[in-house]
């Protein structure tokens, strides 16, 4: 007997060394980056440890919006390298009568270094009433727009955390000298209704995010209003119900996104909204959402199908699975990913605009700029395009227009500084438009229109949901044209004299 009680004991101690050497083993393994092999779990579900100790791989559904995040070199003080964000869960309620947002936001997150704490942006008129990680309460301080959650975090963990707030928000300054915004970020309109845009940032203006376009998130929106209004937001509408005791009925919709975008392509609106519906040839739903007191602005965006096959045909497939348009109270427009948020005037309503913005799905959207230096990646193509389909259609020639930003060049260049190189208090000027629109007609002219409209098809699926610098996308233009190209690129994109060469003949 004492031979046999040994021998169970001997088992036990084995058993349990067995153990510990897995659990050890499995701490001393994190996932690596973009790994997308799946997890123990749902993100911060049953089954997940919880806390900074824990590590968790990315989830497969989740690895599409894994991220190289960085440092913006123009607006360093929005965003944080350290998150990594991979998905937004965003509830949010608005209370037109108090100016009153309330809002939940369940964040799954990775972080990309090792730390006691970590940030995330919020707008300092939002009052932040709870944090949470992985389940667990956590300390936060909330200095003007900076969330700084105090919970240490390893690399390349990842992590779901709680944010609960609520306030009237406020729209930040633009860094711009424009006249057709000034601010970015949430609008409230004197009747209580809301419209977001926010390029180069401002997101934060609404909700706790990496405002930087490097980080790219999946997202989820629930946006409870008023019965008498809707709520919209990029990606599908998935719900639509009306909710709650008569006298204090709300209208509760949800909005999927299946690919990721970076946080200035997010849009909201609440309002008298109503929605009409169409299909491009090719299948992709649009859908056009015009505030009701706005009735003459439903038939300029019908235009949307006919301007999104036109741009099919340059560009090949449509990116995304759903598209849109959104119609605000704003006095600009621009490129909100699936669903172009375009302002109430003639001329962002007209149809080279939303031409524009619908080439901005794929140069801006399914392709972004990793840092806002090189915000000339998104417009001057744009620009170009919208130039073409105008040489197409009513004019003015392509030529001609060419001829305007050659003329325009010096001035541009003065007043702004090169497109890669502009003063940071301009943000979004002529510049960053019509002087690279023009470098690429030159070098149209200089490769051939079969070379040319090669490289301008396959460059947006080159980094497919992600973003590139201009040292990856000029260097690829090289490899892809078999031109050495460097000092022509110097000169348009940093020079700050007008290149010699503006050919605008063909």
């Amino acid at each position: 007997m004492r031979s046999a009680r040994w021998l169970t004991a001997l088992v036990l101690v084995i058993a349990l060394v067995a153990v510990a050497v897995f659990w050890l083993k499995d701490d001393a393994e994190p996932a690596s980056e973009g790994s997308g092999t799946g997890s123990s779990g749902a993100p911060g579900g049953a089954g997940d440890q919880v806390g900074s100790d824990a590590y968790r791989e990315v989830p497969d559904e989740l690895a599409v919006a894994v991220s190289q995040t960085r440092e913006d070199s123009y607006y360093p003080d929005v965003g944080d390298p350290g998150v990594d964000s991979l998905h937004h869960d965003l509830v949010l309620a608005w209370d037109p009568d108090e100016r009153l947002l309330t809002g939940t936001d369940t964040l799954t997150f990775r972080a990309t270094e090792t730390a006691d704490e970590f940030q995330l942006d919020l707008g300092e008129a939002l009052e932040v009433e709870s944090t949470s990680l992985d389940g667990e309460p956590v300390e936060h301080t909330h200095d003007g727009k900076d969330l700084v959650v105090q919970a240490p975090v390893e690399e390349d963990s990842v992590h779901v955390l709680e944010v609960a707030y609520s306030g009237t928000p406020e729209p930040v300054d633009a860094p711009t000298t424009r006249t057709d915004f000034t601010t970015s970020g949430f609008t409230i309109t004197p009747a209580g209704e809301v419209w977001t845009m926010q390029e180069p940032y401002g997101a934060f203006t609404w909700y706790p995010v990496n405002d930087q376009p490097a980080d790219k998130a999946l997202y989820d929106f629930e946006v409870s209003a008023p019965a008498r209004w809707i709520g919209v937001a990029n990606g599908e509408l998935t719900s639509e119900d009306v909710v709650g005791d008569k006298g204090a009925r709300r209208r509760v919709t949800t909005f999927h996104t299946d690919e990721p975008m970076s946080s200035y392509l997010t849009t909201l609106a609440i309002g008298d909204y109503g929605l009409e519906e169409q299909v491009t040839d090719s299948g992709v739903p649009i859908s056009l959402w015009v505030p009701e007191d706005k009735p003459h602005a439903v038939p300029r965006v019908r235009f949307a199908k006919e301007a999104l096959e036109w741009v099919e045909d340059k560009l090949g497939p449509y990116p995304f699975s759903t598209a849109g348009i959104l119609v605000t109270d704003s006095q600009s427009g621009m490129e909100t990913q699936t669903l172009i948020t375009l302002g109430d005037n003639d001329y962002v309503l007209s149809k080279q605009v939303i031409v524009h913005e619908f080439v901005h799905q794929w140069y801006g959207d399914q392709t972004s700029p990793t840092d806002w230096r090189d915000v000339w990646m998104n417009e001057g193509m744009t620009m170009y395009l919208q130039a073409v389909w105008n040489d197409e259609h009513a004019g003015p020639s392509l030529e001609a227009t060419m001829a305007d930003y050659a003329a325009a060049d010096a001035f541009l260049r003065g007043k702004s500084g090169p497109p890669g190189a502009y003063d940071p208090g301009t943000f979004g000027e002529g510049n960053i438009y019509y002087l690279p629109a023009l470098m690429w007609h030159t070098l149209r002219q200089q490769i051939g229109d079969d070379a040319f409209w090669e490289m301008v098809r396959a460059w947006p699926g080159v980094h497919d949901n992600s973003g590139a610098t201009r040292e990856v996308y000029l260097d690829w233009v090289e490899q892809q044209t078999g031109e050495e190209l460097s000092q022509f690129f110097a000169d348009w994109l940093t020079g700050t004299d007008s290149p010699e060469a503006a050919a605008t003949d063909g």
